[in-house]
């Protein structure tokens, strides 16, 4: 019966202590998978954190432009994919950027297409373009020595040019003035010839001053007629005088 007993208590110790000698890997997993567990819960915590501190209210992408980041860390939309948006943000933020400089020079294509451009948008050479603006600025020069001698020439006329004028005027304010002196005139002579005081806006003045009028200017263009007979007549004679002066042949 002793047997037994001792039998049975050696194999219950193997059977526990075989059992202990399992269960332990688990337990170490299970522990390292609790530590994993834990570290993201510190990140989730550390960026709650740092957007409380966040006061300002702004989203993401301006808040990082206010401290001078880049707007994005992943792209947003197509044109945050493309070559063009990655150069600008590798110009303005630099190595903290994230791109790639090699980037930011041109490939083979662009630079073929870059000098197809340049051939069509600017075909001369530079000393061409040199010669060009040269010729140009010689133009220049010299429409503004012109514009400078007219202006001179005109300068110069300035005095006669206002005595003119003023002659016009004076000329202008005597024909207006004789005119005004005749129209009084005729207007006296209507009266006299009535014989007493008539209303102008009488119909029998007004028939005697139209009549008085016509018959004045008859006058001054039978004058006028003579005046040039005369002035004819005079330029004859003085041509006459001037051929028989000349030397016979």
């Amino acid at each position: 019966m002793n047997i037994c007993v001792r039998n049975r208590f050696i194999r219950s110790n193997l059977v526990s202590n075989l059992c202990r000698l399992s269960t332990a890997p688990e337990v170490e997993q299970n522990e390292q998978v609790v530590l994993i567990d834990d570290t993201e819960d510190v990140q989730a915590k550390e960026a709650e954190i740092e957007k409380k501190r966040n006061k300002s209210g702004l989203s993401p992408n301006h808040y990082n432009i206010l401290h001078d980041k880049r707007p994005y860390d992943e792209p947003k939309c197509l044109a945050h994919l493309t070559v063009k948006y990655s150069r600008k943000m590798y110009g303005k933020y630099g190595v903290a950027s994230g791109v790639n400089p090699s980037l930011c020079w041109p490939t083979k294509e662009e630079i073929q297409e870059r000098k197809e451009f340049e051939a069509v948008a600017f075909p001369f050479t530079i000393k061409e373009m040199m010669e060009t603006a040269r010729k140009k600025r010689e133009e220049e020069k010299l429409k503004i020595d012109q514009r400078e001698m007219e202006l001179a020439a005109k300068f110069a006329k300035l005095d006669q040019w206002k005595k003119e004028l003023n002659d016009k005027i004076n000329k202008k304010a005597a024909e207006v003035q004789s005119a005004k002196q005749k129209k009084e005139r005729l207007v006296e002579e209507v009266r006299r010839h009535f014989g007493f005081t008539l209303d102008p806006r009488d119909q029998r003045f007004q028939e005697m001053l139209a009549k008085r009028e016509k018959e004045q200017k008859k006058l001054e263009k039978q004058a006028r007629m003579e005046a040039k007979e005369k002035a004819m007549i005079a330029k004859l004679q003085q041509k006459n005088i001037e051929i028989s002066d000349k030397p016979s042949q």
